[in-house]
């Protein structure tokens, strides 16, 4: 079945798209979550199957070599992260639209595989500096892990203009009005 529409969130980590992708799912009930598989352990009270698909690097490698992903990506040294092609048939099976939160290359790698069924949005933080302050915030990572995502954030940010729309979140409340009048009206347009 591929006639579904996927809608891709990313933005660099702390940026703010998990919170807005949280919000839109309580606000139209037509989303539904596709959950990434990744090798990293979980964080917090991440849970499997709900927040993350938690597999092991082999299994993932394995999947991998039997082309079970439509995406994936090395996103740190030795974690990866995907989705699984079984995800997102599970999700247009439900009648449902598929909305990603993910990583800044893999949501270009869904960009260009779904072209035309996909609507690309970039959440973009007010400045590096106020990112680099939610990040350590966060009091999550190590001080070598910030400083690997701070890198990597400051990258991310020039992939901005290759999405559809890049949404400012400089006030969150804001920001997460304008993502669902964007979602709603892409939802609204039959392909």
């Amino acid at each position: 079945m591929q006639n579904g529409k996927l809608i891709i969130f990313s933005a660099p980590s702390g940026a703010g798209k998990t919170t807005i992708v949280q919000h839109l799912l309580t606000k139209i009930p037509e989303l539904e979550f596709s959950i990434s598989a990744t090798t990293r352990k979980p964080r917090g009270d991440e849970k499997h199957g709900k927040d993350y698909y938690f597999i092991s690097k082999e299994e993932f490698l394995h999947r991998i070599a039997r082309k079970q992903f439509v995406e994936f990506e090395e996103v740190y040294s030795g974690t990866f992260y995907g989705t699984l092609r079984t995800e997102i048939e599970r999700i247009w099976e439900n009648g449902k639209t598929v909305i990603f939160d993910i990583d800044v290359e893999g949501g270009l790698h869904l960009k260009r595989k779904y072209d035309g069924q996909a609507l690309a949005i970039f959440v973009q933080p007010p400045s590096l500096e106020v990112l680099k302050e939610r990040l350590t915030g966060r009091g999550t990572d190590s001080h070598e892990k910030l400083q690997e995502r701070f890198k990597k954030a400051e990258k991310e940010l020039n992939y901005a203009p290759q999405f559809d729309i890049i949404l400012k979140n400089h006030d969150l409340q804001t920001a997460c009005s304008e993502a669902e009048e964007l979602v709603r009206q892409f939802m609204a347009h039959s392909s």
